[in-house]
């Protein structure tokens, strides 16, 4: 079957990246590397790609050029189960990076992110209206998603 990824354009932080983001996720590794050969824009034996997974899924690692930077138009999203979690990611990726709103940074290597409680879509997409309404607007102001919040606005006032 035909299976799908995502490639990861970086100038020639490549490895660096892909080193820190397996720090970051259980259940991932590096599945193989490939290096620049003689006649190539970079030195012969530097790492031109890696093949890696973050939590069983898989993406491409790609030692290019400065000719496309990352963009928040493509971002990476992680779901995470606890509210621990979004605070430790956040914490982690945003350093030397830099914070941004409703639960978006950018990390040291200029990947965008989105860093979310795993229930923020249920909470969004509720059949009660002004339920989805409440935690949208209590989304906008944050930087750092607060999952106690978000809940507490989908309940509504006391």
């Amino acid at each position: 079957m035909t299976t799908a990824s995502t490639c990861l354009w970086f100038d020639d932080r490549a490895e660096e990246a892909v080193q820190f983001y397996l720090t970051l996720f259980p259940h991932s590794r590096i599945l193989h590397t490939t290096f620049y050969l003689e006649g190539a824009p970079k030195p012969p034996g530097t790492v031109l790609a890696i093949r890696f997974t973050l939590n069983g899924a898989e993406y491409l690692a790609l030692n290019g050029n400065p000719s496309f930077p990352f963009t928040p138009a493509t971002s990476m999203v992680a779901a995470c189960d606890t509210q621990e979690e979004v605070d430790t990611l956040w914490e982690k990726l945003s350093e030397g990076g830099e914070a941004g709103q409703c639960g978006w940074l950018r990390d040291r290597f200029g990947v965008s992110w989105q860093i979310q409680p795993r229930p923020l879509l249920a909470l969004l997409t509720t059949e009660d209206r002004a339920a989805s309404q409440r935690v949208f607007d209590a989304i906008r102001p944050m930087r750092k998603l607060d999952l106690a919040a978000l809940l507490q606005a989908h309940a509504g006032p006391a």
